[in-house]
């Protein structure tokens, strides 16, 4: 009797687990959410990024580093075509180093494609030269923007001008 029973419960078990219909649904979404970011075929998009105006305004300054907020009006020329204004905080230490983020809202063109969409970014600056990444922020593209994701970044110097890319697909 204890042979049959053993076996018994562990058949039972098994037909409990394999025919939950939410395992093999969370299975199929999982299966599906995969194939779809797979499927986004990423696209990279270059501009040379030039600063028009900055203005750079300290607003705590008492022991240790600067903390200071940035204005920054840039204009992008490439395949990443227009202008942007961004805001940055920045932990701006003695010998002149820098630790910032960023957003900023891009208007223009990418590619043959026109609208809006936003950045966030993470900068560091050290011996007068920017190097940063960014994403777009999801659900910010408007007009035929609308959809877009991506990730890049730039690197040049501060506050002179530098070299970005955007990879980027839609959802």
């Amino acid at each position: 009797m204890r042979r049959i029973l053993i076996p018994s419960i562990v058949s039972l078990g098994a037909l409990l687990f394999a025919g939950n219909p939410q395992s093999k649904e969370q299975t199929d979404m999982a299966t599906a959410s995969k194939s779809q970011r797979e499927s986004h075929t990423r696209t990279r998009a270059t501009a040379k990024i030039t600063v028009q105006s900055s203005e750079a305004k300290p607003y705590e300054q008492t022991g240790g580093p600067s903390l200071v907020e940035l204005r920054i009006n840039e204009t992008f020329t490439g395949e990443i075509d227009g202008r942007s204004e961004a805001r940055a905080l920045q932990v701006l230490r003695d010998d002149k180093s820098a630790s910032q983020v960023s957003m900023q809202r891009f208007r223009g063109k990418l590619g043959e494609r026109q609208g809006t969409f936003v950045l966030q970014g993470s900068e560091i600056v050290e011996n007068g030269k920017i190097k940063a990444t960014w994403f777009v922020v999801p659900g910010s593209g408007t007009g035929d923007l609308s959809g877009l994701r991506g990730e890049g970044g730039f690197e040049g110097g501060f506050g002179k001008g530098s070299d970005g890319w955007l990879d980027y697909w839609f959802e």
